[in-house]
């Protein structure tokens, strides 16, 4: 885990979602095969699946490689420290749960040799820019879910 940041956030309410809506369920390895993301998460370690027969990176984790349609495929960790590819300022709209953090920051990271989505936490909009250095921060609800976030470096 080393010097990956944790959070602990409490929502102000409580947010509950039809099954198919909530994605919450691929943590828990009795719904999903993808669960190891999550267990990884909590490790301070982002990961994804990388298909063993095409070598097919693929984001975000997956059972089946959608290049040769592979079902062998391993864990592989994409790094903690990324490079900010493009952003944006989420100032209406936010997902649910997440009204009372807006405005804030989302931006497309390069890390690991992918470009993923993720909230850039701490972070103006005027302040940011394009190829800055940003780092992996992990980010946990007081139910035990985990998802991740990123931050700048300096």
């Amino acid at each position: 885990m080393g010097n990956i940041e944790f959070e602990k956030i409490k929502r102000p309410e409580n947010i509950k979602l039809p099954h198919m809506l909530d994605f919450y369920p691929l943590e828990d390895e009795k719904s999903t095969r993808i669960s190891q993301f999550f267990k990884n998460l909590k490790e301070g370690r982002l990961t994804t699946t990388k298909c063993k027969e095409c070598g097919n990176l693929l984001w975000p984790p997956r059972i089946i490689c959608s290049g040769c349609l592979s079902d062998k495929l391993e864990w592989v960790d994409l790094g903690v420290e990324g490079e900010l590819y493009a952003f944006t300022e989420m100032k209406a709209g936010p997902p649910l749960g997440f009204v009372q953090d807006v405005p804030f920051c989302i931006g497309m990271i390069k890390i690991g040799g992918l470009l993923i989505s993720a909230r850039i936490d701490d972070a103006r909009y005027e302040d940011l820019k394009i190829r800055e250095k940003v780092k992996l921060k992990i980010v946990e609800l007081e139910d035990g879910r985990v998802f991740y976030r990123f931050r700048r470096i300096g």
